[in-house]
């Protein structure tokens, strides 16, 4: 996947389901839409953005 975190066992990059979220697509719509995607694969997508977005630094320079 070029580097990038995906859901384990899918071909799912964790980015395209935050993409997803983020423009307003429901778990119920994500789910429906790709079938091979559970609740399970989505949960920790967030947490790995949750994850992510707390080490981050900002510089204000």
């Amino acid at each position: 996947m070029f580097g990038k975190p995906f859901i384990v066992n899918t071909r799912m990059a964790v980015i395209d389901i935050l993409e997803w979220l983020a423009s307003g697509m429901t778990y119920e719509e994500i789910l429906e839409d790709f079938p091979s995607l559970t609740k399970e694969h989505i949960l920790p997508a967030l947490n790995f953005a949750a994850k992510r977005e707390s080490i981050t630094k900002i510089s204000t320079d």
